[in-house]
C-alpha cells in the first residue's frame, strides 16, 4: 500500500468518520479518489491534512479544496443518489467533482479561473471520472444549459443570495452551501418544492468565499 493510500485511509478514519459521516457511499468514494492528484506536486504531502488546501499558483487569488470533513458533511446533507444530476460550483481543480462522480449519475463542475478549469479537465480525466464535465464559468452563473439539477453543491461560502443558482434546481432538488452573509458562518440546506424554497441550518462551518459570491464593499463618502 502506498504512502498516499495510507494517508487517505487515515483521512477517512480520523477526519471524516469522527465528523458523524455515516454514509458508506461517501466514505468509499473518498477512499477511492486520490486527493493528491488534484493538488500541486509541491503540496501533495499536505493533500490529506485537515485543512482547506490552496491549489492555485503563488500570486493568484486562493482557490481551495475544502477540508475533507466539511466536504463529506455537505455531501451527506445533500443526500446524493445514483440517479442524480449534480452541479458543483467553484470546484477548483475538481477533487470534489471526482468524489461526487462516484455517487451520482452525472456531474457538471464549474470553475471561474480559466487556467484552473483547464487543469481540472486534465486531472479529472486522469482520475477516471468519466461522468464529470468541467466548465469554465463564474460561480454566480451556475450552468443554465444543464438545468434542472437534482443537487447543487457550492464548493465554498457565499455572502450574497444565491437566487440564480436556486432557480436551477429541479422540484425536490437540494442545494448545500456555507452562508457567510452574517456574523456566524453556517452550512445550509435549501430544498425546492412546488410552492416555494425552504432552507435550514445544518451546522456551523467556515469556508473561503467564492469569487463572484462576495458582498460588494459599501460605498464610503
Amino acid at each position: 500500500m502506498s504512502d498516499f493510500a495510507v494517508a487517505r485511509r487515515r483521512m477517512v478514519d480520523c477526519q471524516v468518520r469522527p465528523s458523524d459521516v455515516t454514509d458508506l457511499r461517501i466514505i468509499d468514494a473518498m477512499l477511492e479518489v486520490p486527493r493528491e492528484l488534484f493538488t500541486p506536486k509541491t503540496l501533495q504531502k499536505l493533500a490529506y491534512l485537515d485543512q482547506d488546501l490552496n491549489v492555485c499558483e503563488s500570486g493568484i487569488a486562493p482557490r481551495v479544496l475544502l477540508r475533507p470533513a466539511l466536504l463529506a458533511r455537505m455531501l451527506q446533507a445533500a443526500a446524493v443518489t445514483e440517479n442524480d444530476n449534480v452541479l458543483i460550483v467553484g470546484c477548483a481543480s475538481g477533487y470534489a467533482a471526482a468524489v461526487i462522480g462516484k455517487l451520482a449519475r452525472s456531474v457538471v463542475a464549474t470553475e471561474a479561473d480559466p487556467a484552473l478549469a483547464a487543469h481540472g479537465k486534465v486531472v479529472l480525466s486522469q482520475s477516471g471520472a468519466t461522468n464529470v464535465t468541467m466548465k469554465q464559468a463564474p460561480a454566480e452563473a451556475g450552468d443554465p444549459a444543464g438545468v434542472p439539477f437534482d443537487v447543487i453543491l457550492v464548493h465554498g461560502a457565499a455572502q450574497v443570495p444565491l437566487t440564480a443558482l436556486q432557480q436551477q434546481l429541479r422540484l425536490g432538488g437540494r442545494m448545500v452551501w456555507v452562508d457567510a452573509s452574517g456574523n456566524t458562518e453556517r452550512a445550509m440546506l435549501l430544498t425546492r418544492s412546488e410552492a416555494d424554497f425552504g432552507s435550514r441550518v445544518l451546522f456551523d462551518a467556515t469556508a473561503p468565499v467564492l469569487p463572484g459570491l462576495a458582498r460588494q464593499p459599501a460605498f464610503v463618502f
